[in-house]
């Protein structure tokens, strides 16, 4: 495996290569990522990385600085899992003046849920992709399901762009117990590594119920009140726990949007995102319905 940190020097070692799949992270590696790499590989070839921390997505109160920078590695799991490149840019190579330019996704996707709580946040993210895939030019791109709104936001952008890149999703690895692997899992104490799991055991409890009022969908009026009742009673329960949730929301897969008597009665796709913290630390986390 070849670590590149320069663009020219990149674009030139994939000259020639029209297939590749591309997994963007920001470093400090677990198996979630080290799955997507798999999955890359099912669907192009050669395997590219990159690892940039990504400041345009960073709020002005969160943990930019202390994000763990863990290169070497991650470039050691990256080679054993036969990764070609690893485009690991500075921020001087990738942003080597201010970024005036940016990509702003439209505000019924990119302002809700995530987007609300941080603000600027898919702004930062859909810059810095959208700047990737320039440097890489990827046949194929891979994202995993854990961040589910920035899959969709991702997977829009490159519709709307015509970016000639597949969008492809990894459904998320969860230790033993159904915590949903991420970075940011390491901030948790012990006692509240203990309790993260309720999260995922919550969100499978309101599916049961989402699932029963999907087979005895009503009046409108009535449904919305249903569910927003059921969400409402999610985050109460999280809260008697000691969690801070910011939202738990049912929504349709198809464009994050809260789901009509139609959407039900036809069966649509669901999907419950939800996102709390437990003593400092953020834990985002979803399930399909």
């Amino acid at each position: 495996m070849k670590i590149v940190t320069d663009i020219q020097e990149l674009r030139d070692q994939l000259r020639g290569q029209n297939r590749a799949s591309f997994v963007p992270t920001m470093g400090n590696l677990h198996e979630g990522h080290l799955s997507l790499m798999r999955i890359a590989r099912q669907h192009g070839d050669p395997v590219i990385a990159s690892i940039f921390v990504n400041r345009l997505q960073f709020g002005p109160n969160e943990d930019f600085d202390k994000y763990p920078r863990t290169l070497e590695a991650d470039a050691e799991k990256l080679e054993k899992e036969g990764v070609y490149v690893l485009f690991a840019p500075t921020e001087s190579v990738l942003y080597p003046e201010p970024q005036e330019y940016r990509v702003d996704p439209p505000k019924q996707l990119g302002d809700i849920l995530e987007g609300e709580f941080r603000p600027g946040f898919f702004k930062g993210v859909c810059t810095v992709v959208l700047k990737l895939f320039s440097c890489v030019q990827p046949k194929v791109a891979v994202f995993g399901k854990k961040d589910y709104q920035q899959l969709m936001i991702v997977r829009q952008m490159a519709h709307q762009f015509a970016l000639p890149v597949e969008i492809v999703a990894g459904e998320t690895i969860r230790a033993a117990d159904g915590l949903a692997l991420s970075s940011r899992n390491i901030y948790l104490s012990d006692t509240e590594r203990a309790e993260a799991p309720q999260l995922q055991l919550a969100l499978k409890n309101l599916r049961l119920k989402v699932l029963e009022l999907v087979y005895q969908s009503g009046q409108q009026s009535a449904l919305d009140q249903e569910l927003r009742s059921l969400e409402k009673n999610c985050i109460d329960a999280l809260r008697k726990r000691g969690w801070q949730p910011d939202y738990i929301a049912v929504r349709k897969r198809s464009d994050l949007r809260e789901p009509s008597l139609s959407d039900l009665q036809q069966k649509r796709e669901l999907v419950i995102l939800a996102a709390a913290k437990l003593g400092k630390t953020r834990l985002i986390d979803n399930l399909e319905v």
